[in-house]
């Protein structure tokens, strides 16, 4: 994989990436403030009622790997404060889960970041053994083994891996670019595009 970005938000990915390549805005960072995070997706797919997949991946996923479950569940928590606890301790950079999780308090208290689809006290089951590291889709979008998945507030991006260099060449560059702009520079250009759109629309109205 090529050198992970330092310090490039979703938003500036967002910009240079096909919408598709962005989760649903219900996956969502369930503490805050919550750290930017970016690393190579450890993908896991866990049926309803069932999280025995995440709970083995935490052994399975490499250090700074972020682990991303495709679920759905809204009745069972897919992780609690445990097995948060033991993620971070191995190196996990965090979950990303299209599904619930419990002990919300205790995982603020760890810093471990989670974005997911919200909180429930019920605990899920463990029934169900599926392969890791296959196709899945979560948050709307398709999640690879590998792919660079970059999570922050604003929500999360997912770069497919053999797009990597470029995606993040070009993130860099429009971050350099919009750091080299006052915010004087921006209002009159922004404001020049808004009234010249408004200007079109009204030449097409007439």
């Amino acid at each position: 994989m090529a050198d992970l970005p330092q310090g490039l938000p979703t938003t500036t990915f967002a910009d240079v990436l096909d919408r598709h390549q962005v989760m649903d805005a219900a996956i969502r960072p369930l503490w805050s403030p919550v750290p930017l995070i970016a690393g190579p997706a450890f993908t896991v797919r866990c049926p309803p009622g069932d999280n025995l997949m995440l709970h083995a991946a935490i052994y399975q996923a490499e250090p700074g790997s972020v682990i991303v479950v495709e679920s759905g569940d809204l009745d069972y928590a897919l992780a609690g404060g445990n097995v948060c606890a033991v993620a971070r301790r191995r190196g996990v950079a965090g979950f990303v889960l299209d599904g619930l999780i419990r002990d919300i308090g205790e995982v603020r208290d760890l810093g471990f970041p989670v974005w997911g689809l919200g909180v429930i006290p019920v605990p899920g089951g463990k029934a169900t053994a599926l392969p890791v590291n296959v196709p899945i889709r979560c948050g709307g979008v398709p999640v690879r083994a590998g792919d660079l998945v970059v999570a922050d507030e604003d929500g999360v991006v997912v770069v497919p891996a053999e797009s990597l260099p470029e995606a993040i060449a070009a993130a860099a560059a429009k971050q350099q670019a919009d750091a080299a702009m006052t915010l004087d520079d921006w209002e009159q250009a922004h404001r020049a595009k808004v009234d010249g759109l408004i200007a079109a629309w009204q030449a097409e109205q007439s």
